[in-house]
């Protein structure tokens, strides 16, 4: 399902049938479309200009796929505004196309935890052979105390973290997935498939929701994307398990 498009066409006020009779083609084509098809990209043209948006807000994942193909040598492949602007397709790309390694690196990462699609995709990936690490912060703390001081949340981080371990727990039991947890004060949460990273970086006194995202892909050794990646192992090493979370009274 299409639910871009969806929701497009319903803000439009135009159902299939009348993009079907505006563009000359058979209704089930515009349904196929809803359901999940990709159109040929004179139709993509035709219904982004019915519906006032680019074909990038209605097809991210071609979006991702064009800025990958013409993007040889250029490290930053696509940037977005927040971490909410980034399409829900864009994250489930990033974890299913993963071959050899997953890296999510944040304080609580509950946006993922929560969506069951990308917890399924994760397990997934994780019984295929794909290493999947998981690293979230230490709710009791002193770097999750600071980073809620500076959003003006307070415990409400710590809070946070102790409700996306909930879920994360259902992929414990997962064989090869770990799930570690630190205390880091983190400049950056970093989420990654194989070469391939997806950089939130943190601002001063802003959710990471608020904060850019950019995607990356590294080339070779000591490139941009090769510097978070080394930030990523040097958190897991000095984390510690899951396991050994005291529980809330």
């Amino acid at each position: 399902m299409n639910d871009l498009l969806r929701r497009a066409l319903a803000d439009a006020c135009l159902t299939e049938a009348g993009v079907a009779a505006r563009l000359g083609v058979d209704p089930k084509t515009v349904h196929r479309w809803v359901a999940g098809r990709v159109p040929y990209p004179r139709n993509r043209t035709r219904v982004a200009s019915l519906v006032g948006r680019d074909e990038a807000d209605l097809w991210p994942q071609l979006a991702v796929a064009n800025v990958q193909a013409e993007s040889s040598g250029i490290d930053i492949l696509a940037t977005y505004p927040h971490r909410w602007a980034v399409p829900r397709p864009v994250w489930q790309q990033l974890f299913k196309g993963a071959r050899d390694e997953i890296g999510i690196l944040a304080y609580a990462g509950l946006f993922l935890a929560e969506d069951t699609g990308i917890m399924r995709a994760l397990a997934e990936r994780a019984r295929n052979g794909v290493a999947v690490r998981i690293l979230l912060g230490d709710p009791d703390g002193t770097c999750v105390a600071q980073r809620g001081s500076d959003e003006g949340v307070g415990g409400s981080m710590a809070a946070k973290i102790r409700n996306a371990l909930v879920h994360y727990r259902v992929l414990r039991d997962v064989d090869g997935v770990g799930i570690r947890l630190h205390d880091t004060v983190l400049y950056n949460s970093i989420y990654r498939a194989d070469d391939d990273l997806l950089i939130n970086p943190h601002a001063y006194g802003i959710a990471a929701s608020r904060a850019p995202v950019l995607h990356l892909r590294r080339r070779e050794d000591g490139d941009m994307a090769s510097t978070y990646i080394e930030s990523f192992e040097r958190a897991w090493s000095g984390a510690f398990p899951m396991d050994r979370l005291q529980p809330m009274d």
